[in-house]
């Protein structure tokens, strides 16, 4: 292959005669790991996790051969933060061919940048079973005295769960707490009042807002370079120059040093004039360079802390008595005042004790301004979203709803990023640098990815210089998979077409005949394809996996002495379909019941609409059809007024109160015109993510106990 490659390439001046071409083998497996100590199935890159760091030097070819050894799945690369040819981007589907088993693909593509870079799989959550390295190229010429170091170290931070990811990603479509209480960040009224924050607790329930948290997932694991605790080499007075990468999943990471502060000189590859910082808020995806110095007095710590304070990783460099590093203090997420803080303030919030991501101290050395004369389109893009039922979004549309940023090349896009969720987000562009605009203006730093914190904006802009289609998502794992995505599709004489708040200086009219971005078509895999999927096709652009929505099923059963009640769920995007029981055998001559089959559409967080079918052996009811709606009321109450086929009308109010961590008081109320009032109370105290015990009094069926299974 070699030999047929190279002189094609120098022949049609794709390869200059100068460049070094420098060659890779990565071998992708599955392999018995144990990150957190327990031995689990985990997907490796040459036998590792992480896989191994690239090295080239700026004016390098890679050549890299990725082999799928994996029995039944297809996998890929992708080259985050690597300017390459589109072909090579790594996207399954949408830029390159999934590799399929057995088979590998060989990447080819000009090293035309220096910096820190990493690779990961881009196929469904494969990167948080372990596919991901780090990547790094040494400028052609020697960095300025300021910048060099003795000693260079990569860092490479990620998070580890033993569960497989998609139990995780169904975990979190069943709008489970478990994963809160697991890691200790559950809220209750019992720890609102130890906080001194009841106000705050019922003030949120009033507000509709579900119990704030940094992260979605209980991690059994941080780790840098895929140790819980690393050793680095080093000597006294070493000038260190670390490569930090955030390769997690769905962590952020408070970064700092024993040694003091860190003096950031990169940021996403890119060199930024140095500048200090105490403790480093680092964003999925994101890279930093920093130096340090170490001490004679002992060898320092590299502290990795998850944002939520569930856990670390620590590196120990140097020699001599371990010298630790502080750590930040933990979250106050019963008050959101430093949430606000980071979405507000321009500078002080990156010196707090919990600082926010260090934006306002970054400064380009040089001016990174575009070209003027240029088209240029703005687009507000929201970060919307649902924590509880775990649909994410821009502007209140899923990847499938609305799926492509059409723009042309030379173009200029700018985008101000709104987040209107209570996490934050990671936004990460293939293919292009973009300039993050901050208060050093011309000077604004080159950036490919960008935490957006809770109710805060960024502006971003960059000139689409690359033909292509190239992904734009968050770069959370599980909030991409749940639909929080577009493509960038960047062509030669592209006529844009209409986006929701879409300023374009110099816009045709859509072509005709495009569907409208914000259209409708059917939501279940069977049915009509949604309005993003048509929009693709219409434009030409394949969004591999991204075309469809992930669904999900699971159940929870209460088995009691007196009544037994429970439903069954698939959820799939913005409809679920409803099984949902009561049968009750005490105080009543025979075992009655009560099922309802229903489907019902998702409106928002707060608004519901449903129909289907009752079927009961009560005594004077009969089987009907029924239709109604459920609105969740301040102070998180849920009513419900439903319809059915003979006439009779229900209303129903319910509320479930968090007492502690693990024990909840329930409580529904309910007045039908058929069988007048109803009502129920009862505690529920959770031992498992599978497992409740339960006590209740029915006023049909008097009072029980027993167990609740969930699956």
């Amino acid at each position: 292959m070699k030999r047929v490659i190279l002189p094609v390439l120098f022949l049609t001046g794709l390869l200059p005669a100068s460049a070094k071409v420098v060659e890779y083998d990565l071998r992708i497996a599955e392999t018995t790991v144990t990150p957190a100590g327990k031995a689990v199935t985990g997907l490796t890159i040459n036998g590792t996790i992480p896989g191994p760091v690239l090295h080239f030097t700026e004016g390098d070819w890679a050549r890299i051969r990725v082999h799928n050894d994996l029995a039944h799945h297809t996998t890929s690369t992708h080259w985050h933060g690597v300017l390459l040819p589109n072909a090579q981007d790594g996207v399954p589907e949408v830029t390159t061919p999934s590799i399929q088993p057995g088979t590998f693909h060989t990447f080819e593509f000009p090293i035309i940048q220096s910096g820190t870079c990493w690779y990961h799989s881009h196929t469904h959550l494969q990167e948080q079973q372990g596919l991901y390295g780090t990547i790094v190229i040494q400028p052609k010429t020697p960095p300025p005295s300021a910048r060099r170091a003795s000693r260079e170290h990569v860092l490479m931070f990620s998070d580890w769960t033993n569960e497989h990811p998609h139990e995780v990603l169904r975990s979190l479509a069943r709008g489970s707490e478990w994963y809160s209480l697991k890691k200790g960040t559950a809220q209750s009224l019992f720890g609102a009042w130890k906080a001194g924050a009841v106000r705050d607790f019922f003030g949120r329930e009033r507000a509709r807002m579900k119990a704030m948290d940094l992260s979605d997932v209980a991690y059994d694991a941080f780790l840098i370079n895929g140790q819980r605790t690393s050793t680095l080499t080093g000597n006294p007075g070493d000038r260190v120059l670390l490569r930090l990468v955030n390769g997690s999943a769905s962590t952020y990471f408070y970064v700092e040093s024993a040694t003091g502060p860190l003096t950031l000189i990169a940021a996403d590859g890119h060199p930024v004039k140095p500048v200090k910082v105490n403790r480093l808020l680092m964003a999925i995806g994101e890279t930093y360079d920093a130096l340090i110095t170490l001490p004679a007095s002992g060898r320092p710590e590299i502290r990795a802390t998850a944002h939520d304070g569930s856990g670390h990783a620590s590196a120990f460099i140097g020699q001599g008595p371990d010298m630790a590093a502080s750590g930040p203090p933990r979250p106050d997420l019963y008050r959101m005042d430093h949430m606000m803080e980071a979405a507000l303030d321009e500078g002080g919030a990156v010196k707090a004790p919990r600082p926010a991501a260090p934006y306002p101290l970054l400064e380009s050395p040089v001016p990174t301004t575009l070209p003027k004369g240029r088209s240029v389109t703005e687009i507000p893009l929201h970060l919307t979203g649902d924590m509880e039922r775990y649909i994410w979004s821009f502007n209140g549309r899923t990847m499938t709803e609305e799926s492509v940023i059409p723009v042309k090349k030379g173009d200029i896009l700018r985008m101000e990023l709104i987040n209107d969720t209570m996490m934050h987000h990671p936004i990460h562009l293939h293919g292009f640098f973009f300039r993050l605009i901050n208060q050093h203006g011309a000077r604004s730093p080159l950036k490919h990815t960008v935490d957006v914190p809770p109710m805060g904006r960024h502006t971003i802009e960059f000139e689409a210089n690359e033909t292509g289609d190239w992904m734009f998502h968050c770069h959370l794992l599980y909030h991409m998979m749940a639909g929080m995505g577009r493509v960038v599709s960047v062509r030669d004489g592209t006529t844009r077409i209409s986006h929701p708040g879409v300023t374009s200086h110099d816009a045709p009219p859509p072509p005709a005949g495009l569907p409208a971005p914000h259209g409708h078509g059917g939501d279940f895999a069977l049915g009509p394809k949604k309005a993003g999927v048509k929009q693709a096709e219409a434009l030409g652009v394949n969004l591999g996996e991204h075309a469809h929505d992930m669904p999900a099923l699971w159940a929870a059963v209460s088995l009691q002495s007196h009544l037994s009640e429970g439903f069954i769920n698939l959820r799939h995007s913005r409809n679920d379909y409803n099984l949902m029981w009561e049968a009750g055998w005490q105080d009543v001559d025979d075992t009655e019941y009560e099922i309802d089959a229903t489907w019902e559409r998702y409106f928002g967080p707060d608004f519901r609409a449903f129909a289907g079918a009752r079927l009961t052996n009560r005594e004077d009811a009969e089987n009907r059809a029924i239709a109604g709606v459920r609105y969740r009321l301040p102070g998180m109450f849920w009513s419900s007024a439903t319809l059915d086929s003979e006439g009779d009308a229900r209303f129903t109010f319910a509320k479930t109160l968090q007492l502690t961590s693990r024990l909840s008081a329930f409580a529904k109320v309910e007045y039908d015109t058929g069988s007048a009032w109803e009502w129920a109370a009862g505690t529920e105290y959770t031992l498992t993510k599978s497992l409740s015990l339960t006590t209740q009094y029915s006023s049909d069926y008097g009072f029980g106990g027993g167990v609740v299974l969930r699956f």
